[in-house]
């Protein structure tokens, strides 16, 4: 038995209420117990936005935070930040349907076309 307003009873029924999540890794053996991956790729994500706050001026910092984000979501796909926003670029410039953009995304770039040269 324990008093109901210990930290030990907090601690349980936190564990209680998110047994599901809590227990889904067993279900889906692709799930990780561990977040510390997940957590090291968005670091640099989370510092730059971080940093951006001292860019000198509001627009600035805005197309800092722009720039870095596409970077950061080029790297987690693994495609090549200077490859995708040059094409990217070009595409919009020749004049790429504002309907299909989800077809710019990083994610749906050409891998072949990644590859440093």
């Amino acid at each position: 038995m324990i008093s109901s307003g210990s930290t030990l009873a907090e601690d349980i029924r936190y564990a209680l209420n998110h047994w599901q999540g809590l227990t889904r890794f067993l279900e889906d053996g692709r799930l990780e117990l561990d977040t510390n991956p997940v957590e090291n790729a968005i670091r640099p994500v989370c510092l730059t936005r971080k940093n951006a706050l001292f860019a000198g001026h509001e627009v600035g910092a805005e197309n800092w935070a722009l720039l870095a984000s596409i970077v950061a979501t080029c790297k987690l796909n693994d495609v090549n930040p200077a490859a995708y926003i040059a094409e990217t670029l070009e595409t919009i410039i020749d004049g790429h349907p504002h309907s299909r953009i989800e077809d710019l995304m990083p994610w749906r770039f050409r891998k072949t076309s990644s590859q440093p040269q």
